[in-house]
């Protein structure tokens, strides 16, 4: 089966050198990572100076780095700090990991690309003694690395979609034979234990510990720092605002529609969008500036002279999202008036501010469930649903606060996934 695999990358390679090689050449953020997830260049860090072999935990992007921060404070506490390393494989998921790990942990480096000599490059290099994975980046050829090698390979806050299980079961031959890799699955729910045992895992090799972005948020912001932040992006005490995170394309533009039926019966509101990718946030002001609004990106608003904001504040950094939440009179949860299924509404919900997300939330599904039955959010299908969502948050003070209320709730009520990964992660090391 992995040959299989091999010379169909073979194949890729050979006839799509002419469109992979420009791609890789000509984006700054592939280029300057190339060498690493090949394998060609060592990972900075102190691999060379440490006794015994690390313990590798690899997040994917942004939400998975997030989720897997706390499962790194754990094992660090546990195991110490220098045994760790961290991967991830984009460029946002990288820095964020960089910004919280550097300097703690081993070394925080890119996830290799699945192809031999790269793998096995980077394993000579940090010769892990465990290898945990956060929810799904799963590749064939590090698996079976690891597997040759004798190294434990666990799947943490591990879940399958709907869409994801369909698409593996045509595949069940090759997805059988992938999950046999894992020495333990830890899945997010009941449902999602059901369909890894179904693709191959067997029962034995699973555990339901929940969800660790239950345990990710940290609402630990000071007053101080609020009015700190409302005066870097120069919002005067007292403006309505209302914060749109993780937007995707085509969703900005739902979002300029709404805002502008808002702004006819709200003058003073503020609206702050924080792109997915924060590389389009000029593109995202132009959106606003079409329609007629005065709109700045966050480094644009630093270097302006005037005291007054900007009605639309478009953040171009990462990192900040969780904080610029507590400022928020409701909270949007983007990648969910679009078919991006989604982001964590866990975010708000940490300050206790209401809530609202789109009808594609498919990779929140149960998030999302448990916020709507309790009635700690508001799920929202366009512009005008928007606003009225919003207009009942603004001029009902009393519901705004029941709804985030609830929405926190939620929240406190289902931690501990963390805990119970660490347990499991532990007992991997006290087998015989």
């Amino acid at each position: 089966m992995i040959i299989l695999y091999n010379i169909l990358i073979l194949i890729i390679i050979f006839f799509g050198f002419p469109i992979i090689v420009p791609i890789m050449l000509l984006s700054e953020k592939r280029r300057k990572t190339l060498l690493q997830r090949l394998g060609l260049v060592p990972i900075s860090g102190n691999l060379n100076k440490i006794g015994g072999f690390p313990i590798w935990i690899h997040a994917l992007s942004v939400g998975e780095v997030l989720s897997a921060l706390p499962l790194a404070e754990k094992l660090g506490n546990r195991f110490g700090f220098k045994n760790i390393v961290f991967s991830a494989s984009t460029q946002t998921g990288f820095e964020i990991a960089n910004k919280h790990l550097n300097g703690k942990v081993n070394a925080v480096f890119y996830f290799p690309y699945d192809l031999l000599f790269s793998v096995k490059h980077i394993a000579n290099q940090i010769t892990p003694c465990l290898v945990v994975i956060v929810e799904t980046d799963i590749w064939p050829n590090f698996l079976f690395e690891m597997k040759k090698r004798n190294i434990p390979v666990l799947l943490v806050n591990a879940r399958l979609s709907e869409k994801s299980f369909a698409g593996y079961r045509r595949f069940s031959f090759f997805t059988k034979a992938l999950f046999l890799n894992f020495s333990k699955i830890c899945a997010q729910t009941d449902e999602d234990a059901r369909r890894f045992n179904l693709l191959g895992a067997p029962h034995e090799t699973i555990s339901v510990t929940g969800n660790m972005k239950f345990d990710q948020a940290d609402a630990t912001i000071s007053h101080e720092e609020i009015a700190q932040l409302r005066q870097l992006l120069k919002i005067p005490t007292g403006r309505k605002i209302i914060v749109a995170g993780s937007t995707h394309r085509g969703e900005e533009e739902i979002l300029a529609d709404a805002f502008s039926r808002l702004k006819q019966d709200y003058g003073d509101l503020v609206l702050i969008v924080v792109p997915r990718d924060p590389n389009r946030a000029e593109s995202v002001s132009r959106i606003f500036k079409f329609r007629g609004f005065s709109a700045l990106t966050m480094s644009a608003l630093k270097e302006s002279a005037a005291d007054a904001g900007s009605e639309v504040i478009v953040i171009d950094v990462i990192g900040l999202l969780r904080k610029l939440y507590s400022l928020a009179d409701c909270a949007f949860v983007g990648g969910s008036l679009v078919n991006f299924r989604g982001h964590n509404p866990l975010e708000p919900a940490v300050f206790a501010k209401p809530v609202l997300f789109g009808p594609y939330m498919s990779d929140f599904k149960q998030i999302a469930n448990m916020l709507l039955e309790s009635g700690g959010a508001v799920q929202v299908r366009d512009a005008e649903h928007f606003c009225k969502a919003v207009i009942m948050f603004l001029t009902d003070k009393t519901k705004a606060e029941e709804i985030g209320k609830r929405a926190f709730e939620i929240f406190y009520a289902n931690k501990g996934a963390v805990g119970k990964t660490a347990a499991e992660i532990e007992k991997i090391f006290s087998r015989p």
